[in-house]
């Protein structure tokens, strides 16, 4: 006999709601981001429980603790709606209409091309929503293994995660400096020179962090390292502030504001490393990420190598 949990699981706005909890962490978020109060989403999710016959979390201080139940059932729901948006768009595309939600998570730097390749496609595909999630790398693992998105955008690709990967662009990590720094009017700076600077660094988790680690380790070197920062933009204002040097996606500089720092050559260096979208192996993609795919890997290639030549 067919399991019969589904006629009493909840309704799909109690799956959705519990889904909104879960992401935003509370049931304040969850609200705001579903234009609900807080004793609608509390009494959904009091009866999605009640139906279950589990509790799905409990409050600890502050903080929504998930029991195993809860976690089974956010996994669930997450399929089930996935499920829906597929069906959803394969009848509009029997309809001769694209339309439904492509999701996206990036790695921060990857933040400062993805929208330049979005807005074409936005405009060929007007009806299309876009969830784009910006990130540092060990996030977007983290979502990756929660089964979120579409579509994460990495640098260097976890070795450990069963993805498919295409590669798309080129990400060169770059030093940089003050405009002001004696290093700028060098022709070339060694890396043990440029390592006994004050250091600023990215923070643990971060994909630029990863690799900027790997390359000193391979390079027997250890970074006077004085600040860690979890921005790009800030750690390029404290560049210019002259509070040290640091390495930089190229990208940061190209497709960001024009800053007063300066690209130096240092031996060994530029960093080289390529920008990759990415997808769970077991992951049936659906019909609009397959027409974003396509896209990427035609259209969109040629276009950002375009718009990098013209930086």
């Amino acid at each position: 006999m067919a399991s019969r949990l589904h006629a009493h699981i909840g309704t799909f706005r109690q799956l959705e709601i519990l889904l909104a909890v879960f992401e935003g962490g509370s049931i304040k978020a969850a609200a705001e981001s579903l234009f609900l109060t807080q004793p609608t989403v509390s009494m959904q999710l009091k009866k999605l429980s009640e139906a279950i016959g589990l509790p799905l979390y409990q409050q600890v201080g502050r903080q929504l603790k998930f029991t195993d139940a809860g976690l089974a059932t956010v996994a669930t729901s997450r399929q089930i709606m996935q499920q829906c948006e597929t069906l959803d768009m394969h009848l509009s595309n029997l309809r001769g209409l694209k339309s439904g939600t492509l999701r996206i998570a990036c790695a921060t730097t990857a933040k400062y091309f993805i929208p330049h390749l979005l807005g074409p496609f936005c405009k060929r595909y007007p009806g299309i929503d876009i969830q784009f999630t910006v990130a540092n790398r060990q996030q977007v693992i983290e979502r990756f293994e929660q089964g979120v998105d579409d579509f994460y955008v990495f640098s260097y690709v976890p070795q450990e995660l069963d993805l498919e990967v295409i590669e798309f662009m080129s990400n060169d990590l770059v030093a940089i400096a003050n405009a002001e720094h004696p290093f700028a009017k060098r022709k070339q700076v060694s890396l043990a020179e440029f390592s006994a600077q004050s250091f600023i660094i990215r923070e643990e988790g971060s994909g630029t962090r990863y690799v900027t680690e790997q390359f000193f380790k391979a390079n027997n070197i250890k970074p006077n390292v004085r600040m860690t920062i979890a921005s790009n933009e800030a750690i390029i204002h404290s560049v210019l502030s002259g509070m040290g040097v640091a390495i930089l996606s190229a990208h940061t500089l190209a497709f960001g504001d024009s800053y007063n720092v300066k690209v130096i050559n240092v031996s060994s260096l530029p960093i080289q490393s390529k920008w990759s979208f990415s997808w769970a192996k077991s992951q049936q993609l659906s019909p609009i990420a397959k027409v974003f795919l396509d896209y990427v890997e035609t259209e969109g290639k040629a276009m950002m190598k375009k718009a990098i030549r013209l930086q």
